[in-house]
């Protein structure tokens, strides 16, 4: 499937399920592919207002501002998402916000009700999720089979994935996918990279081939 049809297919989701925030999750990402910023930063801040404390969200809206070309605007979503990855303790994505606010020129806020449990527990070896930059439970094993299954139990927590698959059975319903299909199970798969933050150059780099669609 090409971009375009991709793009397609998540505008028809976020439009049919304002309150999924997956889909406006993957539309960002499709757009930010297709070069689209703007439209990016906007499907990321209506991921934000579906789920909002997923400060992930803000942080991409950001950075997308930024690149397109609306610094103003981009310092004011940065500096929110700050403040609720902060509070909230998101590790990864206050330290992104805070190096994108500096390469704007900005001091980082400071925050009254900061979130210090990330950082103590991120120096004390705990097991951080790559996709929400909080501490939570290493899955025992890899979901499945392969260099993702190994990546995904490497770098997503066991809280993150059942949220994926909660997110996947909507994808199934809606997209009607039957999974005994190559092509059903392929655009599950997408849908699932998307979620989990691995991008085609990641797959590559695991795979040794690029993505497909």
């Amino acid at each position: 499937m090409d971009l375009a049809a991709r793009i397609a297919q998540f505008e028809n989701m976020a439009k049919a399920d304002p309150s999924n925030e997956m889909a406006h999750f993957s539309l960002g990402g499709a757009y930010v592919q297709a070069g689209r910023h703007a439209d990016a930063a906007k499907a990321y801040m209506d991921c934000f207002g579906a789920a909002p404390e997923m400060s992930k969200a803000l942080q991409l809206a950001a950075e997308c501002l930024s690149k397109a070309g609306d610094p103003t605007r981009a310092i004011e979503v940065a500096r929110q998402g700050y403040e609720v990855a902060a509070t909230r303790g998101d590790l990864m994505p206050k330290q992104a916000i805070a190096r994108l606010l500096q390469s704007l020129g900005q001091p980082v806020p400071e925050v009254a009700n900061e979130d210090k449990t990330a950082e103590a527990l991120a120096a004390s070896g705990a097991f951080m999720c790559a996709k929400t930059g909080r501490p939570g439970r290493q899955m025992d094993r890899p979901p499945f089979k392969g260099a993702v299954g190994e990546w995904i139990r490497a770098n997503i927590s066991e809280q993150t994935w059942q949220e994926w698959i909660r997110q996947g059975t909507k994808v199934i319903n809606e997209l009607r996918l039957d999974l005994s299909r190559d092509q059903d199970a392929e655009t599950y798969d997408r849908y699932m990279r998307e979620y989990l933050g691995i991008d085609d150059a990641l797959l590559a780099e695991l795979t040794g081939s690029a993505a497909r669609g």
